[in-house]
């Protein structure tokens, strides 16, 4: 074993072993979830997209991100499961040009309803800058509260009142924890729930965070809220991003307030997580505490909008 305090940061070292045997257990993952295949057009998806019209008009009060690349078979029921949530809620898919049709099908849902909303963007340009996008789209359109949202199921709508409540009455950002009592998740294999708990335990005793949940992305932000970060200086695009986020939340003297969830394995699909993700955020939480600068985000490219 090496002498170098940062061995254990290495690809030879004992995260490089462990992203290893993560990207195994995903690939097993992969094997025995439902995917869609690439291949298929977004019409031949069986299902039900045409009871949308009776959602009435937008308020323009929260809107959902929820960022998609290759999520056909969950984006119906999820949109579905959250505009249900009562007239509040509007969202917004960022579609990152999904091969399996998932920006076709959204496009079809928008023309329904005008709480459905689709920003297409020419390929994969990372988690991050899909959720930066978000945030400006929806600061300039002047919403009050502003949610990010995973598209698998993972983040289950029906929470998505909770934290809607807890940001108007107690937070700047309220977070859905995994972490804290009566937090959880299920499903999962147990190394990938060692791998999550420690590189959010790694993240906080790096940078001193009081958040228990560092990589949970289950966020409603007041809008007020994320006009005190510098959104233009977030350099992380993928895994990391969240780490990075609840980071400049902390340093900006945000009220992040958790709330226990029940995280479950994603519903259908393929994960996108991965080893270089996994290891990507690990150098990128010793950045932020150094202070030393990434270098710019890719250029953002889209596509002519629908919605």
């Amino acid at each position: 074993m090496s002498s170098n305090p940062f061995y254990l940061l290495s690809d030879d070292g004992l995260w490089g072993r462990l992203t290893e045997r993560m990207q195994t257990v995903s690939m097993t993952i992969d094997r025995i979830t439902p995917a869609v295949d690439p291949s298929t057009s977004a019409a031949s998806v069986n299902l039900s997209r045409n009871n949308f019209s009776h959602f009435g008009s937008s308020q323009r009060y929260a809107l959902v991100i929820v960022p998609t690349y290759n999520e056909a078979l969950n984006i119906t029921p999820l949109l579905e499961a959250i505009l249900t949530q009562g007239p509040r809620f509007d969202v917004l898919v960022i579609d990152d040009n999904s091969p399996d049709g998932t920006g076709d099908i959204v496009e079809e849902i928008a023309r329904q309803t005008p709480r459905i909303q689709l920003h297409r963007r020419s390929g994969k340009l990372g988690l991050g800058t899909a959720y930066l996008t978000g945030f400006a789209m929806a600061l300039q359109a002047g919403y009050s509260y502003i949610f990010e949202m995973d598209a698998d199921f993972s983040h289950q709508p029906r929470y998505l009142s909770i934290l809607l409540a807890i940001a108007e009455h107690d937070a700047d950002v309220a977070l859905g924890s995994r972490n804290i009592p009566g937090g959880r998740v299920e499903n999962w294999p147990w190394l990938r729930n060692v791998i999550s708990k420690g590189g959010s335990l790694y993240a906080r005793l790096v940078l001193g965070l009081p958040v228990r949940d560092v990589t949970g992305g289950f966020k409603c932000f007041r809008a007020s809220a994320l006009r005190q970060i510098d959104l233009d200086a977030v350099r992380a695009t993928g895994y990391g991003f969240q780490v990075e986020l609840n980071y400049r939340c902390y340093r900006a003297g945000l009220h992040i307030v958790e709330f226990p969830i029940v995280f479950p394995e994603r519903v259908a699909g393929i994960s996108k997580m991965s080893s270089h993700i996994i290891g990507e955020a690990a150098l990128m939480v010793w950045k932020l505490k150094l202070g030393i600068r990434s270098a710019p985000r890719p250029t953002t490219k889209t596509v002519p909008q629908t919605h």
